[in-house]
């Protein structure tokens, strides 16, 4: 009887579910108005087109926002969600795909065009522009965290607290695939989660005025692969990726940081350091990385620095971010075997990838491998 109850249960879950269609021309005409009546497991599809001062709480747990026939844009306009948002996402297990968000602004400078509140959510293929915050996460513990082929550009008060994004003590986060940039003051990704995959994705500031480029505050176990990171020539902040500054957290496990085949570009003309460590921090491993600019490659004594790269690589087009190698580049088959870390894949511009096949006598150093280009990602 018990089996009977719970599989009725589960079938009353799968017809209860529904698609809700948002649009000038559908039953919903704002997105707002089919959350209010959606159930946990709905579809909400949203046309594109923009959507002025719609801002609201999600409760349901299960739900998918789409955007359909182009992106949705959601314009905050300075309105916001309980103070905090332009959506403010309680709900577990919610993903977010191919939605732009702007304009969210709060009295406490800190407002977002996501407040991500629930457990275990995806974002994807969306665009995160002109709030102080991009996606700002709540301390949610054991919260696993996917962000893949997004866009955060210009996002920030200006007062350093707010960044392109910002993610709190979760369990895990894997970024990949997603261009951040020109953040105003604030950091281009910052996060205190206890496991953190940072992976092929391109974090430049170009002529933005971004501090950190990549800051891990309280650690955790942490991989940085197969990026391309820029510190643009307006920063007033020396450094490039800082891991452990503010010390180690109850709330974050782990203290070992990876940076394996990145490139790192410093146009900040008075130097500074590519990778700081703070001492709390277990010796990092840091290997086959290109370090480009005037700069210390890392200032922690223990590090393990292995076939790193230091000095100029004969990139396609340095100024315009383009990192592929030349045929006479010197970091050319020079890198070591890294075996499990080895990078599968490689950065596509904008916010996408492909995939990364070895070639030659040995792996390049760097976020390219000459010649090593292989499928593209379905990205949108």
């Amino acid at each position: 009887m018990a089996k009977m109850l719970v599989g009725f249960l589960l079938l009353s879950v799968a017809v209860s579910a529904a698609t809700l269609q948002v649009g000038p021309d559908k039953q919903y005409k704002t997105p707002c108005a089919a959350i209010a009546v959606a159930v946990a497991g709905d579809l909400i599809e949203i046309d594109a087109g923009l959507y002025t001062r719609d801002v609201c709480f999600i409760p349901q747990d299960n739900l998918t926002l789409r955007g359909v026939n182009g992106r949705a844009h959601l314009e905050a306009q300075d309105a916001s969600s309980q103070g905090k948002a332009i959506w403010v996402i309680h709900g577990n297990n919610v993903v977010v795909e191919n939605i732009e968000f702007s304009g969210a602004s709060v009295p406490d400078h800190n407002g977002a065009g996501i407040r991500a509140e629930g457990v275990n959510w995806t974002v994807r293929n969306c665009y995160f522009h002109d709030n102080q915050d991009g996606i700002l996460e709540s301390n949610v513990a054991g919260s696993n965290i996917l962000i893949e082929y997004s866009e955060f550009d210009h996002n920030g008060f200006g007062d350093g607290q707010s960044h392109n994004l910002y993610i709190g003590h979760a369990g895990s986060l894997t970024f990949r695939f997603n261009w951040s940039h020109r953040a105003k003051t604030g950091h281009l990704l910052k996060s205190r989660a206890s496991q953190n995959y940072i992976c092929f994705n391109r974090l430049s500031d170009e002529t933005g005025t971004a501090s950190y480029e990549i800051d891990l505050p309280n650690g955790g176990s942490s991989y940085v692969i197969g990026n391309l990171i820029e510190q643009g020539k307006n920063t007033a902040n020396s450094t490039i990726l800082t891991y452990l500054e503010e010390g180690v957290s109850s709330l974050t496990s782990g203290t070992d940081l990876h940076v394996n085949n990145n490139s790192f570009v410093n146009d900040r003309s008075k130097g500074g350091t590519f990778v700081h460590l703070a001492g709390a921090a277990s010796p990092a491993v840091i290997t086959n990385n290109i370090f480009k600019g005037p700069g210390t490659v890392c200032d922690q004594p223990a590090a393990a620095l292995t076939t790193n790269f230091i000095g100029d690589p004969l990139f396609v087009d340095a100024i315009d971010f383009d990192y592929h190698l030349t045929a006479s580049s010197p970091a050319i088959d020079q890198g070591t075997n890294v075996g499990p870390l080895t990078p599968t894949f490689e950065y596509v511009h904008p916010a996408c990838g492909e995939a990364r096949t070895t070639t030659g006598s040995g792996i390049d150093i760097g976020a390219y491998e000459f010649g090593g280009a292989g499928a593209p990602l379905v990205c949108r």
